[in-house]
């Protein structure tokens, strides 16, 4: 694919600057443990994305929204019998969770380095807008961007808001993300270059299972294969 017309580059947080789902998982793991005496441990996190998915609409994604919808879940499981010490732990784990220390993802860094002097840099990011600034500021990685976007959600529309603020043409933009469905298939739609770069865990919620074929889409195993493609040559 052709990329000399590429201007700005846009990154993913969760999973793509840094370790997030990992997390996630960790901690679904312990609430399900809590719930041990109510269900086997595979329905509780059955039970816990399907509580989720009901509640995108009014939480959004993050953190927050997760805790609350574990809360719910275990009232739910233990037919509204969960204790104050069984909800106290749950937020306990909501707090552990935030306060995890950052976990860069090989050659990140490096890779913002070497392509900051070519171009912008833009952090295109969804969830809790205080988790995620505290995460990139935690990251040491926010001086690499011209632009921070933290959204509600990562459709064709919120990515247009952000590429009428950047002043570009969408076929300026190369999106790079872990997630087809938030942050490559939007912006193939709209004409922009998408870059997936899998993480080796995906939140069900975001994957898409079928193949894509654009001429703006390709797919990489790590950000430094970014380099041979966008930085001048000689």
């Amino acid at each position: 694919m052709s990329l000399s017309n590429i201007k700005v580059i846009a990154f993913d947080a969760d999973d793509t600057l840094w370790v997030n789902e990992p997390y996630f998982r960790e901690t679904e793991d312990k609430f399900a443990a809590l719930l041990e005496d109510y269900l086997p441990v595979h329905t509780t996190h059955q039970e816990l994305f399907k509580t989720e998915m009901q509640n995108l609409a009014l939480y959004g994604y993050g953190v927050k929204g997760f805790v609350l919808s574990m809360i719910e879940t275990a009232s739910r499981i233990t037919n509204q019998t969960a204790s104050f010490e069984l909800v106290d732990k749950i937020l306990g784990l909501g707090k552990e969770l935030l306060d995890r220390p950052i976990e860069l993802l090989p050659n990140i860094e490096s890779v913002l380095h070497q392509l900051k002097p070519h171009y912008r840099l833009v952090v295109a990011t969804k969830g809790d807008l205080l988790d995620q600034e505290k995460k990139l500021k935690k990251s040491g990685l926010e001086h690499y961007f011209h632009h921070i976007e933290i959204m509600s959600d990562k459709q064709m529309g919120d990515y247009q808001k952000l590429i009428k603020h950047l002043d570009i043409p969408a076929t300026e933009l190369m999106m790079i993300g872990n997630s087809l469905k938030s942050d490559v298939l939007p912006v193939l739609e709209l004409g922009g270059h998408g870059v997936h770069i899998p993480f080796h865990i995906t939140w069900e919620h975001e994957k898409v299972h079928h193949k894509i074929e654009h001429p703006f889409f390709t797919e990489m195993k790590e950000a430094s294969e970014l380099l041979p493609l966008l930085l001048p040559k000689g």
